[in-house]
């Protein structure tokens, strides 16, 4: 069991971090010896010390949920982050990005559900999964892309959040059910030339499956999800790296497409 002062102390590193890109902690502690509950103990920290700065938590992500993204980081399990306000755009908000706000600035693209109802812990049948979402939008998750204790562990990933730095939801309101939530194709484009692509159904076999895991994991931990609240289920490519100025676009199949200018402002 790890004491509460160093589950604060490495919170706080974390916290700082999101803000200034760098981590004022001990990039030689051993991260990957702390239980996974440890560290949620620890996200859950550097997340009520951005509350305190005016932040809100307005949804979920949930990450590795493809075999592309757990090749990339060489992990096996899903973990799951929170989606912060201010930093949800929406489209209309963010037809350019200043990439330099972003350490090694990396995206993915994202089914973004809406949710319609509150979510308690049990376990929902697919169909009444579909039903709880409002609506789908495409969104790209933008990322700190940065491990600072090297190598990439499931529990470094869960202690940043899921090195989640924002999300950019297109403007497109599509209902759940006009998809299958498994032959969607996803396509990443930068500056016109396709980067990658890949199918709903290698998020877990299905997105909703995402989604579920989500529900039931947060009733373990004391927490529900909430009517007006953001999921963003996870990504079944890499992750894309954003390294000069690009124009970025992301489509995917019956949801619609978004474009963000990334540049050097």
């Amino acid at each position: 069991m790890v004491k509460q002062d160093i589950i604060k102390s490495l919170g706080a590193s974390f916290s700082n971090a999101f803000y200034s890109r760098k981590f004022d902690g001990d990039p030689k502690f051993p991260i990957d010896a702390l239980s996974l509950d440890e560290a949620y103990r620890i996200q859950d920290e550097a997340i009520r010390l951005r509350m305190e700065k005016g932040e809100q938590i307005v949804g979920y992500k949930i990450g590795c949920t493809s075999r592309a993204i757990q090749q990339q980081f060489g992990l096996k399990e899903p973990i799951n982050g929170r989606l912060m306000s201010p930093h949800v755009y929406m489209e209309t908000d963010c037809k350019s990005v200043n990439r330099n706000r972003f350490l090694n600035c990396a995206i993915e693209p994202e089914m973004v559900f809406r949710i319609g109802r509150d979510l308690d812990g049990r376990d929902l049948a697919r169909d009444d999964l579909i039903r709880s979402i409002e609506y789908v939008s495409p969104g790209i998750e933008i990322h700190h892309f940065k491990f600072w204790h090297q190598t990439p562990t499931s529990q470094e990933l869960i202690a940043a959040n899921g090195i989640h730095a924002a999300l950019a939801i297109g403007s497109s309101k599509v209902s759940p059910d006009a998809l299958d939530f498994k032959t969607e194709g996803f396509r990443v484009y930068a500056d016109r030339v396709h980067v990658t692509s890949g199918n709903a159904s290698e998020i877990m076999g299905d997105p909703i499956r995402s989604l579920n895991w989500l529900v039931k994991h947060l009733a373990k931990r004391g927490e529900r999800l909430k009517a007006g609240q953001w999921v963003i289920p996870g990504s079944p490519v890499e992750l894309v790296e954003i390294k000069h100025d690009t124009w970025l676009e992301i489509e995917i199949d019956r949801v619609g497409n978004l474009e963000v200018q990334f540049a050097s402002e």
